[in-house]
């Protein structure tokens, strides 16, 4: 039997089901996490009151549940800007607004260390999937009121963190100045690391960029921290901070909540530091 869906222009059921990460309307908070790796799901929603796995279609696995009280979700990307685009667009289709990004990342400049959380308040746009969506000029900024939170949230918890812009690559490997097999290393490769660090880069990613760019085309809010897993100026390697990340991520999201319901009951468009005092 062939499944039917509604149209070959936005492929879903009757129901709402999205074709790519399996989820319909009423699945997901309107709060949604985004680390790439599906197995990083279940160990960001084990830090939440409670959570239940919603799907796990391809690489979007998909867990909801509540953390402090807010209602929040969590849903891989897979690596990259293809991927994770698809993501935002059938989560936003379903109803989620705000989005952060939990990922790893690798620091290019000095006093990083690795285990260390780096929050992208913009993204470099090195990566092709945003081109498709709006010309090159188009800043890939950050949502104020999201890096604000996760910015409250990693001073709450006490957690080392760094305030930066990221540069989002499509290339683990070239793209991020890494020799290819062989020591295939064109002259382009070789400089792009050291020419970012003078442009006051902080690390690359993957999938900022690509993130910031269509919430901002779409008037949704995203942020993005990440744990630093390499250091591109000591050359060391290590697996840390990823939960100290999943935390703070899901601290932000608690914070973002109030701040929701303090404009709500102000009437007001975009939350400040002086709200509560009007």
């Amino acid at each position: 039997m062939v499944e039917k869906f509604v149209s070959a222009e936005r492929p879903q059921t009757k129901e709402g089901y999205q074709y790519h990460i399996a989820c319909k309307p009423g699945d997901v908070s309107r709060y949604v996490l985004l680390p790439g790796d599906p197995e990083r799901v279940p160990k960001i929603s084990s830090l939440w009151d409670e959570a239940k796995e919603i799907a796990f279609h391809r690489e979007y696995r998909t867990h909801t549940g509540e953390y402090k009280g807010v209602p929040i979700s969590v849903t891989s990307t897979g690596i990259g800007g293809p991927s994770t685009a698809i993501a935002i667009e059938e989560l936003a289709a379903i109803g989620a607004d705000t989005f952060i990004r939990v990922g790893s990342t690798g620091a290019i400049q000095p006093g990083m260390e690795i285990g260390d959380l780096i929050i992208a308040k913009a993204a470099v746009r090195l990566e092709g999937t945003s081109k498709q969506y709006v010309r090159v000029e188009y800043p890939a900024v950050a949502d104020l009121e999201v890096t604000l939170a996760l910015i409250e949230a990693a001073e709450t918890l006490g957690v080392r963190y760094h305030l930066g812009i990221t540069a989002s690559t499509d290339s683990f490997y070239l793209g991020q100045g890494r020799p290819g097999l062989n020591g295939y290393f064109p002259s382009f490769a070789k400089n792009i690391m050291d020419d970012l660090r003078q442009a006051n880069v902080t690390n690359f990613e993957m999938e900022a960029a690509t993130l910031y760019t269509l919430a901002n085309i779409y008037g949704l809010r995203a942020g993005c921290v990440c744990a630093v897993f390499a250091n591109r100026i000591t050359n060391e390697f290590g697996k840390a901070g990823e939960k100290e990340a999943a935390l703070v991520a899901s601290e932000a999201v608690k914070i973002l909540a109030e701040w929701d319901e303090e404009k709500e009951k102000a009437g007001k468009k975009v939350w400040f530091p002086g709200l509560r005092r009007v």
